[in-house]
């Protein structure tokens, strides 16, 4: 069969790969498994119950879960066949912004997976008039459970009217309005078809590799990244038509955990992940003493050194797979295929060295707008520090002034209810404006050098890339987060969010009293010296009108919660500058 809506691929994965474990998810420390037909049958229910409650094609249901699980995968897949659109929330973002979405979409029911998420809802509740109902997957008394609609629809004698409704669902019909949180200002609704969705999946299967000793049909996938993010969703609709299993992880602070249990082939991730895996990897090795930690700095340097990626050559490197590597991949289930890797900037030095420690990376670079996959690297055409070759069936183009824009099917159709936004988001003739900046080299990667909207220039007109500085800096163990600025001033400087738990423990080794809090830490003159001396050793890789020349640390951890970081754990730069307005002033001598 062919497939050209989201709805068809259960059914596509039903008559080519039908599984007993399509979608499992823990419940109270037990992993509960749901079959290819029971998926469908659950979904057919969600479809008949909604229409007895007066659903029609093309209303707005918004779906928020706090981790990802099967009653989403369901939910999603009983709006799509009959017209209605979902829109996904973030779990993490604020009422006020829950409150813009809602009435800007005119969402009439919403289902959400726990209480707190309830209890966000409700309190802004009464300023959304469209909101007719709101149901919860947890059992929650006083709340309505979404099995009351499973329940509304478990006749099945009005199945046929479901049929009709999918039968005629048009591939440019609106399957999704995803608002994307941005790092400035009020979120933007993303329309995505289920043609842009569905055109951006099959361009992008072939990039994913399936070359592995195990039975394909048995692949497994693990999913942790919010399902919400067009970049996991994407993959979730890939997952079930390879036919591959789909676990979904507890919790971020679970995976470690998770990931031994399912021992997955696939793994979608962002760059801030990879990174804390390295810190963990690191300081297990750092801190085992003795010949242990000797074994691993040695392993550590032989790979360090690697310029390339190839397999483990020379008696040495065989060594240094078998005694140090080979826990890397254990640590991570032990069977990964491939590690998928976007929504930022990877650091090259982490990609080649996960890559050459056995644990394979594709980065890819693509936005909501674009369903979200522009580029991303495969096994047989991969070049570090580039997110790989643009997909086949788009067409890339770097204007003038450098910016990377796109044309093809996977292009959203515009922003909800903004003619003018959507029509700023577009070049005269017809190429969507990334905002980013990059170019084409002569084998056809696409390498992204910065955000367009993030680059600044100095009182002495040069520009600055922050994110290419940034990356280098948070190599450093000392660094969990950095902010590079200096925006119309005569010279970068950066803030930072010291990594607190590694400072305290090298504060320990150094027999150093910096404090235990965050605010002490950020004051000891000790650690800000030994991180001054990290960012000199950065400096010596940059130009002159690049090298930081001041620092101040900042008493608190940078977060989603806190406003910092968006959802996907990029900076909100806006954000932190205003919060850390004292610092940035100490920086420039700017006097209030």
């Amino acid at each position: 069969m062919t497939i050209k809506r989201l709805f068809d691929i259960p059914h596509y994965a039903l008559e080519k790969y039908p599984k007993t474990d399509m979608f499992v998810t823990k419940y109270q420390g037990e992993w509960k498994k749901t079959s290819t037909q029971e998926f469908i049958n659950e979904g057919n229910k969600i479809s008949r119950g909604l229409l007895k409650l007066g659903i029609k094609p093309g209303d707005k249901i918004a779906l928020i879960t706090t981790n990802s699980r099967t009653e989403w995968a369901i939910m999603d897949f009983g709006l799509s066949q009959i017209g209605v659109v979902s829109v996904p929330v973030y779990p993490s973002i604020s009422p006020e912004d829950y409150e813009f979405i809602f009435n800007n979409a005119e969402i009439q029911y919403c289902f959400v997976s726990d209480k707190e998420l309830l209890n966000k809802v409700m309190k802004v509740k009464h300023n959304i008039p469209s909101l007719q109902g709101i149901f919860t997957f947890d059992n929650i008394s006083g709340a309505a459970n979404w099995r009351e609609i499973l329940d509304l629809g478990k006749d099945e004698s009005t199945q046929i009217e479901v049929d009709d409704l999918s039968n005629a669902i048009n591939t440019e019909d609106l399957a999704t309005i995803i608002y994307t949180s941005g790092t400035t200002g009020r979120p933007k609704g993303v329309m995505l078809t289920h043609n842009n969705i569905v055109s951006n999946i099959l361009g992008a299967i072939p990039r994913i590799p399936k070359k592995r000793s195990f039975d394909y049909k048995d692949a497994r996938a693990l999913s942790f990244l919010p399902i919400c993010h067009i970049f996991e969703r994407m993959l979730f609709y890939l997952y079930q038509y390879n036919g591959f299993s789909l676990y979904f992880a507890e919790s971020i602070e679970k995976m470690g955990e998770n990931v031994k249990e399912v021992k997955p082939h696939y793994m979608t991730v962002v760059p801030r992940l990879v990174e804390k895996v390295y810190d963990k990897i690191y300081n297990t090795g750092s801190s085992a003493g003795g010949l242990k930690s000797k074994i691993f700095f040695w392993a550590l340097n032989l790979i360090s050194k690697k310029k390339t990626i190839s397999k483990p050559s020379g008696l040495q490197e065989m060594i240094a797979d078998k005694l140090v590597f080979s826990k890397w991949r254990e640590g991570l289930g032990g069977e990964i295929v491939t590690l998928v890797s976007g929504s930022a900037a990877l650091s090259t030095r982490l990609n080649l060295m996960f890559q050459n420690a056995g644990i394979p990376i594709l980065e890819g670079y693509g936005l909501t707008e674009t369903s979200p996959v522009i580029s991303v690297n495969s096994f047989d055409k991969m070049k570090v520090g580039t997110v790989g070759i643009p997909l086949d069936n788009l067409k890339v183009k770097i204007q003038e002034d450098g910016e990377i824009t796109v044309k093809g099917p996977s292009v959203f159709k515009g922003y909800f209810q903004n003619e003018e936004m959507t029509k700023e988001a577009f070049t005269e003739d017809g190429f969507f404006k990334t905002g980013d900046i990059g170019h084409i080299d002569s084998d056809g990667f696409l390498q992204i050098t910065d955000r367009k909207k993030e680059m600044f220039k100095t009182s002495g007109g040069k520009y600055i890339a922050p994110q290419t500085i940034e990356n280098l800096a948070k190599a450093s163990k000392f660094i969990e987060q950095i902010m590079v600025v200096g925006d119309g001033e005569k010279m970068p400087c950066a803030l930072v969010q010291p990594d607190f738990e590694f400072a305290k423990s090298w504060a320990q080794r150094n027999n150093l009293n910096i404090g235990s809090t965050p605010e002490e830490i950020a004051k000891s003159s000790e650690l800000k010296q030994r991180i001054e001396k990290e960012i000199e050793g950065i400096n010596e890789h940059l130009g002159n009108w690049e090298k930081i020349k001041k620092i101040e640390l900042t008493p608190e951890v940078w977060s989603i919660e806190s406003g910092l970081l968006t959802p996907t754990l990029k900076l909100k730069r806006k954000a932190v500058k205003e919060k850390f307005i004292a610092l940035y002033n100490k920086m420039y001598e700017h006097h209030e």
